[in-house]
């Protein structure tokens, strides 16, 4: 039998039309409930810290920074940039890294060469807004003595030497 049923043809029609109500819904308490919930805020403006005595090398140097409050950080994004004393120094080219930390060591850098820093704090909400700029400075570069030169007597010695970085060095410090 019920295959019989299955097989039939059956045309369904309707007497009459269905009669639907326009109705208007009240989202009020829907609004009043996601506004009563706590959304996490856009953090602030992290500090960063001044350059620390050995934070560089000829090639890379060593950042900090620090969060002055509670909010909630899931990265931070450090930028930076080299130093130019010319007049088109806004044209440097700028480069950004996501960072988990409140520190970083960044490589591959110029020697003898000023960078300057900022970072800014990233959450859902949001980004910071940056933080002030520090200037670090990588260190100079190995003086390259000049073997050719060098001269010395029972009492003393004569040792020459040339640096090879682009900006210019404000002491050496000689041992023996």
């Amino acid at each position: 039998r019920l295959k019989e049923f299955l097989n039939k043809e059956v045309d369904l029609q309707l007497s009459t039309l269905p009669d639907f109500e326009e109705r208007v819904i009240d989202c009020s308490e829907v609004e009043q409930l996601m506004n009563s919930i706590n959304t996490i805020p856009a953090p602030c403006a992290p500090v960063i810290n001044p350059q620390a005595p050995n934070a560089a090398t000829g090639t890379s140097l060593r950042v900090c920074w620090g969060l002055f409050s509670d909010d909630t950080v899931e990265y931070y994004q450090l930028c930076y940039k080299p130093v130019s004393n010319e007049r088109h120094g806004d044209e440097q080219t700028e480069y950004t890294l996501k960072v988990k930390e409140t520190y970083c060591t960044i490589t591959n850098l110029l020697p003898n060469t000023q960078y300057e820093f900022w970072v800014s704090a990233l959450n859902a909400s949001g980004i910071s807004p940056p933080s002030e700029r520090a200037v670090y400075v990588t260190a100079p570069s190995p003086p390259t003595i000049k073997t050719k030169m060098i001269r010395s007597c029972e009492n003393a010695a004569l040792v020459c030497w040339e640096s090879r970085d682009i900006n210019p060095v404000d002491s050496y410090v000689v041992e023996l």
